[in-house]
């Protein structure tokens, strides 16, 4: 299975997972954009529960026997600043006040084909974005 499967199963999954814990979901695989300029940015998903807004991006991987990462090490620095800034688009295009509660997570999704085993970590409120 390709990367880019294994990322939409995974977003499938972080999905029921969310809905679940009681998430409204409000938005899927949004991209920020500069005007006719690159991409700046990628939120996952975007998801609202109580009065608190959370843009999340999922980290799946298939995970083998002695395997050194752990899904979530894969959002870096450089990562994690293309999401602040995605976020801050986010809320803008829809005209929600930047002083709105919301918040950036990182879901890790470790598939093991080995038993058919998925592993889910949730971590809220991850990323630091003042």
């Amino acid at each position: 299975m390709d990367t880019k499967r294994v990322g939409a199963m995974g977003e499938r999954i972080a999905e029921g997972y969310l809905k679940n814990k009681g998430y409204q979901i409000l938005d899927r695989n949004y991209s920020s954009r500069s005007s006719k300029g690159p991409l700046r940015g990628e939120i996952d998903l975007v998801v609202k529960k109580s009065d608190i807004i959370s843009f999340i991006e999922v980290k799946t991987l298939r995970q083998f026997p002695g395997e050194p990462f752990s899904p979530e090490e894969k959002v870096n620095f450089g990562k994690q600043r293309k999401l602040v800034k995605a976020a801050e688009s986010w809320l803008i295009k829809k005209r929600i006040p930047l002083d709105t509660k919301w918040q950036i997570d990182v879901i890790a999704i470790e598939i093991v084909p080995q038993n058919k085993k998925v592993n889910i970590s949730h971590f809220e409120n991850a990323i630091s974005y003042v």
